[in-house]
């Protein structure tokens, strides 16, 4: 069969935003598979609205949270950084999907100015190219695509925005218009064209075009003309500065929304922000719950005095709910959980039945977190049931469950509820990487394999994948897969205390005795409560020779951890120390919780 073409795809972002070549892509695609495999389109029918706004006349929306239904005020949840991620995921399904079921090919897309794309698109297009077999589809750079942006009069400007303002497609709203707009002469519609596209890439989770977007609007913004526009881009574009790990840049808007406004609204929830910021800050050296509680308890001072009972009842439980993340860091669970149950009793005594429902749901969600840390798991299990309830379309709340099922050993109801998540959003790596816990659990070690290659398959910079898969593959005696898994995780977070003590089981394994030495001290030098890696250290210690070392460091694990491998290796350690009764007392104990070890039954003489 001969190569099939696709169109050359221009991914400039001055044309439409975010997944300007998605979106191309998607245009070409989907028509075609809604006449022949619209289930194929429903599978994926949050991508395709995120990515191809203009389809979203033709593709019906089948998954979803009730957010999706409710007035913008009240959709409070903000859309973590990685879920573009998710979409690019999902796209990429589609695409490797649409095209099997097609035949012909293989197909050649050649992009155009990829330099110049949003990074919603640079993502999708690396994913593509790593999901996509190169036998299906080869994604090629084509030469720069000249646009018509450059040597144009404010005239012109203004002439090109009418004209695409009058074909009423999203697309160019998020990019072509307000480029165009911002030099027109016009501040005022320059600003209002920002506006706009930075409320759609807000709602869409497009944190990069927000704040690019934000910071352009912010120039032709006034606090004393048009104040409400003028705090809702500071707050936006600040907001996602934040998700972006841009902080400081974050707080400066936050400092600079203080010195131009007097309302009190403004002041709380830039109050409540800051304090966010410096809770859950990028860098974990850099967060300062203490800063935050003075900055957390600003922002309820002032809600405490709002007027209007509905509007105090929704904004200071808000800020009663950020206050129990700062307490939960300051390791004050008890504090935490009271402020939450404040918050819950505000709404259900001061809101309207079934106003704000998402805040509602958030907060019972949180109280169930707050159970679980507490112990209480038959409380937080009734509160997630009823969350779900509430909102079946929303997968985080499932993963919770699942977890929660995990913790109480029911790995059915687990393994129930993250698959559920797969399928009630994006693709979703944690659902795959807590489902290979549920698996290994279960005793289904290769289903736990699959599951791990899977969710890295998604996000190949998953590190607790990473951990647990080298973790599996040491186990299984691929000591070389375990070395590299552990050397990609410490590529990306230096220092993780699991993959160095994964690494230094590997180095082990293959009879690198000082490479594995200092693995396992970088290891609890970062962690000295970690039991597997003092055991580690121990067995090495006793075999080459250094038995008291190798006693000290299995007692440090037994400590920490009763376990019968480490029993067992300590009285390997005693018994070649000449320490005869203790070894056979640790013996003892470890069959008395393994019966079954052929090890130690062989050392205590039991055949």
């Amino acid at each position: 069969m001969g190569e099939t073409a696709f169109p050359v795809i221009d991914a400039d972002r001055r044309r439409h935003g975010p997944y300007t070549a998605a979106g191309d892509l998607l245009e070409l695609l989907v028509p075609e598979a809604m006449r022949h495999w619209p289930e194929l389109v429903t599978a994926y029918d949050i991508e395709i609205r995120t990515a191809a706004p203009d389809l979203r006349e033709v593709v019906p929306e089948v998954r979803g949270s009730i957010a999706s239904e409710l007035p913008k005020p009240e959709r409070i949840l903000v859309h973590a950084p990685r879920r573009t991620l998710r979409i690019a995921n999902g796209l990429a399904e589609f695409v490797r999907e649409h095209l099997t079921r097609a035949g012909g090919g293989p197909y050649t897309l050649a992009v155009a100015n990829e330099r110049l794309a949003d990074p919603t698109d640079r993502e999708f297009l690396g994913v593509l190219r790593r999901r996509v077999p190169a036998a299906l589809l080869s994604v090629v750079e084509a030469p720069p695509v000249p646009g018509p942006w450059e040597g144009l009069s404010p005239e012109e400007h203004a002439r090109r925005a009418a004209e695409l303002e009058a074909m009423g497609r999203i697309g160019p709203r998020l990019g072509a218009i307000p480029y165009h707009r911002e030099r027109a002469g016009d501040p005022g519609r320059a600003l209002d064209a920002l506006s706009r596209a930075v409320e759609w890439c807000f709602d869409a989770g497009c944190h990069d075009a927000v704040a690019d977007l934000g910071t352009r609007a912010l120039r032709f913004a006034d606090p004393e003309r048009g104040h409400e526009t003028w705090w809702r881009l500071i707050h936006r574009t600040a907001t996602a500065l934040g998700a972006l790990g841009r902080e400081e840049a974050a707080l400066d808007l936050f400092d600079r929304a203080r010195r131009g406004s007097v309302e009190p609204s403004v002041h709380a929830a830039a109050a409540y922000s800051t304090a966010m910021l410096l809770v859950r800050h990028h860098d974990p050296a850099r967060r300062d719950p203490e800063t935050a509680l003075g900055w957390i308890n600003e922002a309820i001072a002032i809600s405490t005095l709002l007027p209007d009972k509905r509007v105090r009842a929704f904004k200071l439980g808000f800020d009663l709910n950020g206050r129990a993340l700062i307490e939960m860091r300051l390791g004050r669970s008890d504090a935490a959980a009271e402020l939450v149950q404040q918050a819950i009793d505000l709404a259900d005594q001061d809101l309207d039945p079934g106003e704000h429902p998402v805040h509602r749901l958030v907060l019972r969600a949180n109280r169930a977190q707050l159970a679980v840390k507490r112990g209480e798991l038959e409380p937080a299990l009734a509160d997630l049931d009823a969350v779900i309830a509430a909102d079946p379309g929303y997968p985080d709340y499932y993963i919770d469950r699942g977890n929660l099922h995990f913790t109480l050993g029911r790995l059915e109801e687990a393994v129930a509820d993250y698959e559920t998540a797969m399928r009630a959003g994006p693709p979703f790596p944690e659902a795959y990487h807590n489902r290979a816990e549920a698996r290994f659990a279960a005793g289904d070690h290769e289903g736990a394999l699959a599951d791990l290659g899977h969710a890295l398959e998604l996000d190949p910079e998953f590190v607790d994948a990473l951990v647990n898969r080298a973790g599996l593959l040491a186990a299984a005696g691929d000591h070389a897969g375990a070395r590299r898994d552990a050397k990609a995780g410490l590529a990306i977070e230096p220092g993780n205390p699991y993959l160095l003590c994964a690494l230094g089981q590997a180095e082990h394994a293959e009879g690198r005795t000082s490479e594995a030495r200092a693995a396992f001290d970088a290891a609890l030098a970062r962690d000295p409560g970690m039991a597997t890696a003092w055991a580690c250290r121990g067995v090495l210690a006793h075999e080459g020779g250094d038995q008291e070392a190798a006693i000290a460091d299995l007692t440090r694990a037994l400590d920490l951890t009763e376990d019968a491998a480490f029993r067992y290796h300590r009285a390997l350690a005693l018994r070649a120390a000449g320490r005869e009764e203790e070894a056979v007392a640790d013996l003892r104990r470890a069959h008395d919780l393994a019966p079954q070890d052929e090890d130690v039954r062989a050392a205590l003489g039991l055949g």
